[in-house]
C-alpha cells in the first residue's frame, strides 16, 4: 500500500512540556543515524506527518529541510489523499511517486519500520527513476535491435543482389552494435582472402578490397571456423585472447583493439535429417572491430552476429541460385530470340520469294515456252516451283501437274539416284552442269546436259535453283561416230606405223648402208616423228578403251612402295637423259587398285614432270594416308608428284586434264607431248574412284596429286 495512505491520528499529550521534551530527545537521538545513512530517510509521527528528513531525502524530495519537515508526508505523493487509517492496516513497504518541484516525479521504493520510538516511525525511500529508466532503455534498445535485427533479414531475404545485401548488412550491424567497423571478409579459393564488404567510422583506417596472403588465417583456422568455431576477443593484447605476437602487430596497423568473429558457411550436401551427415564449406567471416579501446562482447550480440550470418548464408546460396538461372535464361532467351528471328526472317524469305516468282512467273513462261530445252525452278525441298511447256512435250505432264510435286516423282527413283548428287550440290550453293540418261513419255531415251544455278537471296541463303536441261543426243551419237572413227583408224594406223617405226630404227643402225650427215639427220626426224605418231595411236587406243567401258580394272591389294618403285625405275633412264634427279619416299601401304594402270599413271605424272623440269632440277615422288575430305573417320592415300619446272598459270589448271589440251603447244611438240597423258591418268583414277588434280606456281613448279582408297570398298 502507498505510503500516502499512511496518516496517523495526532494524540495529543497530557503534559505538552513533557511532550516537548521528548520530541527533543527523540531528535537527539535519531540526528546521528539519519545523517550518517546514505539513503533517503524521513521520520514520521503516527499521522504521517514528517519530523525529521535527512540531506538525501531532501536531494530526493527537491526540497529544503524546512519545506519538509512538519507537512504531511501526503503532501508530495501522488495522489494526495486525506484518509487517515489504522497503523496496525500501513503496509511495512511499496511504492509511490514523488512530485518535486516544476512537475517532476520521482518513481521511489519504501520499507517502513513502525515504532522505531514511541510513536515515531522510520521510512526509508530507494529512487527507482534512473532504475527504471535505465531499464527501460535497455528494454527498448532490445527491442530496437529485434526490429532492426528483422529489419536486415528482411532486406536479405527480399533483395537477390549479393553485393547489395552485404553492404546493407554491415551498415545495418554497424549501426546496431555501435562498432567502430564492420566486414565480410571472403575466403578464396587458394588459401588467401579480402574484404568485400565494409562500413567503417571515418576516424579509422578502411581495408576494403585489401588482399591477406595465408599466413593471416591458416589452414587450421579455416578448419575450426568451418566447424562453426566463434571468437569474442575483448582485447587483442591480453594473453587470455590466444592471438600470436605476428597477428596483434598485423591488427595494430588497423587500430584493431577488441573483435568478433563469426564464421559464414555454406552446406555442401543437400538438406539432410541427420545433421552430423552435413559437410560444410567455409565461404567467409562476419567481423566487427572495436577500434577505440577494448570492449566486452555481449551475449546478445553475439548471437545478433550469428543469426546475420546465417542469413548471409542463405542470401549467397539465393544468389548462386539467381546467377545459375539468370544465366540459363539470358542463354534460353537468346537461343529463342535466334530462333525467331530465324523463322520470321525465313517467313519474310519465303514470302518475298513467292511474291517475286508470281510477279515474274508469267513473264518468265512466255519467254521460255518458246525455247526447245527444258527450264525449271526448283525450291530447296526438291519441289518444281516452275517450269516451261518443254516439260510437257518431254514427258506429256501440263506444267500444273509438275507445280510443287518432287524431282523424284517427275523423273523416276532411277533417274533421281544419278541427278541427286548434283541436286545437293546445287543446293550447296554450287553451279553445276552434268550429263545424263533420261527416258521421255514414247519410252525412248535422251541424253542431256543439265546446268544447275542455285538461287541465292540477300542473305546469300540458296533458297533453290533453277535447272536447264538440253538434249545433247545428237552430239553424243557423233561423238560415238567420231571415237568409232579413231579407234578404227588408230587401229589402222598402228600397224603400218610399228612397221615403218621399225623400218627406221633398222636404217639407223647403218647395217642397210651408211648415210650422208644431212641422210642421218633426216632419218633421225622420221623416227622421231614415228615414235610420237606411235605414242599418240596407243594414247588414243587407250583413252578410248577406258571411255568405251572396254577396259576392266583388275583392282587388289597392293604395296604401294613397289608401285612407286617400277614407276620410278622405268622413268629412271628418261632422267638421266634429261640430267634430272628422281627423289621418291616410298612407303608400305596397302592400296586396293591395279597395279598396271597405278604405274601407268605414276609413269605418265614423273615423264611429264622430267619433260619440263630444268637441268639439275628434281623431281620428288611422295605418299601419305590422309582421312578423306568428306568423312574424317575414313582414308585415303595421297599420291603427289612435285617438280620444279616452269610452272602452269591458274586459269589453265582446270583444262590440263582434256583431251588434246597442251598449255604451250609449242613446247609440247618440241618435248615431244601428246595432249592425251593426263586425260588417260585422269580416267584411270576416276575408274579407281579416286580424285586427281593439279596445283601450280609460276617460276616455282607444279604438283600433281591423285587419291586412291586404303581399303576395298
Amino acid at each position: 500500500m502507498a505510503l500516502a495512505h499512511l496518516q496517523y491520528p495526532l494524540q495529543t499529550p497530557k503534559n505538552s512540556s513533557t511532550s516537548s521534551r521528548q520530541q527533543q530527545t527523540k531528535k537527539q537521538l535519531l540526528q546521528p543515524m539519519l545523517e550518517k545513512a546514505g539513503d533517503a530517510i524521513a521520520v514520521l509521527d503516527p499521522s504521517g506527518t514528517l519530523l525529521e528528513v535527512n540531506a538525501a531525502a531532501c536531494h530526493l524530495f527537491g526540497r529544503s529541510r524546512r519545506t519538509l519537515v512538519g507537512k504531511p508526508l501526503a503532501t508530495f505523493i501522488k495522489p494526495v489523499l486525506d484518509i487517515t487509517f489504522d497503523v496496525n492496516q500501513v503496509s511495512l513497504n511499496g511504492q509511490i511517486t514523488i512530485i518535486c518541484p516544476k512537475g517532476i516525479e520521482r518513481h521511489v521504493e519504501y520499507t517502513l519500520t513502525h515504532n522505531v520510538y514511541p510513536q515515531v516511525h522510520l521510512a526509508i525511500f530507494r529512487d527507482l527513476t534512473q532504475r527504471q529508466a535505465q531499464a527501460e532503455e535497455e528494454l527498448r534498445w532490445q527491442r530496437q535491435r529485434v526490429e532492426l535485427f528483422s529489419e536486415v533479414t528482411l532486406k536479405i531475404r527480399q533483395s537477390l543482389q549479393l553485393k547489395e545485401i552485404l553492404r546493407a548488412t554491415v551498415t545495418e550491424v554497424q549501426r546496431i552494435l555501435r562498432a567502430d567497423r564492420v566486414l565480410i571478409y571472403q575466403v578464396l579459393a587458394d588459401g588467401t582472402g579480402k574484404p568485400i564488404s565494409e562500413s567503417v567510422l571515418p576516424a579509422y583506417p578502411a581495408i576494403l578490397g585489401m588482399e591477406f596472403p595465408e599466413e593471416v588465417f591458416p589452414k587450421d583456422y579455416q578448419t575450426l571456423y568451418a566447424q562453426g568455431r566463434v571468437r569474442a576477443i575483448a582485447d587483442v593484447h591480453s594473453p587470455n585472447a590466444g592471438l600470436a605476437d605476428c597477428l596483434v602487430e598485423f591488427v595494430e596497423q588497423f587500430d584493431i583493439q577488441s573483435k568478433l568473429i563469426v564464421p559464414i558457411l555454406q552446406n555442401l550436401n543437400p538438406p539432410s535429417p541427420s545433421p552430423e551427415n552435413s559437410q560444410n564449406q567455409l565461404w567467409g567471416l562476419l567481423i566487427a572491430h572495436q577500434c577505440s579501446g577494448p570492449r566486452t562482447w555481449a551475449d546478445f550480440e553475439l548471437e545478433l552476429m550469428q543469426q546475420l550470418a546465417d542469413q548471409i548464408s542463405i542470401a549467397i546460396a539465393q544468389a548462386q541460385l539467381l546467377e545459375t538461372l539468370e544465366e540459363r535464361v539470358a542463354a534460353r532467351t537468346a537461343q529463342l530470340q535466334k530462333m525467331n528471328h530465324n523463322l520470321q526472317q525465313e517467313i519474310n524469305d519465303r514470302m518475298q520469294a513467292e511474291a517475286a516468282l508470281r510477279q515474274s512467273e508469267e513473264q518468265l513462261r512466255l519467254i521460255t515456252n518458246a525455247l526447245p530445252v527444258l527450264i525449271a525452278y526448283v525450291d530447296h525441298q526438291q519441289k518444281y516451283r516452275f517450269n516451261n511447256k518443254a516439260y510437257e512435250d518431254w514427258l506429256n505432264q501440263r506444267p500444273a501437274d509438275i507445280q510443287g510435286s518432287h524431282l523424284q516423282s517427275v523423273w523416276g527413283e532411277a533417274c533421281y539416284r544419278r541427278m541427286q548428287p548434283s541436286v545437293e550440290a546445287a543446293l550447296d550453293g554450287a553451279v553445276v552442269t552434268y550429263e545424263n540418261e533420261v527416258m521421255v513419255h514414247d519410252g525412248s531415251t535422251r541424253s542431256v546436259n543439265v546446268t544447275y544455278i542455285p538461287h541465292l537471296d540477300e542473305q546469300q541463303t540458296v533458297q533453290g535453283f533453277f535447272a536447264l536441261t538440253s538434249d545433247i543426243s545428237d552430239r553424243k551419237a557423233i561423238e560415238r561416230m567420231k571415237d568409232e572413227f579413231i579407234a578404227v583408224v588408230s587401229h589402222e594406223l598402228r600397224t603400218p606405223l610399228t612397221s615403218m617405226h621399225s623400218a627406221l630404227k633398222i636404217l639407223a643402225t647403218g647395217r642397210l648402208g651408211t648415210l650422208s650427215v644431212d641422210g642421218q639427220q633426216m632419218l633421225e626426224i622420221a623416227d622421231d616423228n614415228t615414235e610420237r605418231l606411235v605414242r599418240l595411236v596407243n594414247n588414243v587406243l587407250d583413252l578410248q578403251r577406258i571411255e568405251s567401258g572396254e577396259v576392266t580394272m583388275d583392282k587388289q591389294a597392293h604395296n604401294a612402295a613397289d608401285l612407286m618403285i617400277q614407276a620410278m625405275e622405268a622413268m629412271q633412264p628418261m632422267a638421266g637423259q634429261q640430267g634430272v634427279t628422281i627423289s621418291a619416299y616410298p612407303k608400305d601401304i596397302l592400296v586396293w587398285a591395279d597395279a598396271d594402270y597405278i604405274v601407268q599413271t605414276l609413269t605418265n605424272l614423273l615423264s611429264n614432270a622430267i619433260k619440263f623440269s630444268l637441268t639439275d632440277g628434281v623431281v620428288t615422288l611422295t605418299i601419305e594416308v590422309r582421312p578423306t575430305p568428306e568423312d574424317k573417320t575414313k582414308k585415303e592415300v595421297l599420291f603427289q608428284v612435285c617438280d620444279q619446272g616452269q610452272g602452269i598459270p591458274a586459269d589453265r589448271l582446270e583444262n590440263i586434264f582434256q583431251r588434246f589440251y597442251q598449255v604451250d603447244s609449242s613446247d609440247s611438240r618440241k618435248k615431244g607431248g601428246t595432249g592425251l597423258g593426263l586425260a588417260i591418268c585422269r580416267k584411270i583414277i576416276e575408274q579407281h574412284e579416286g580424285t586427281i588434280w593439279a596445283e601450280s606456281t609460276l617460276g616455282a613448279g607444279s604438283i600433281f596429286s591423285f587419291t586412291l582408297p586404303t581399303l576395298k570398298r
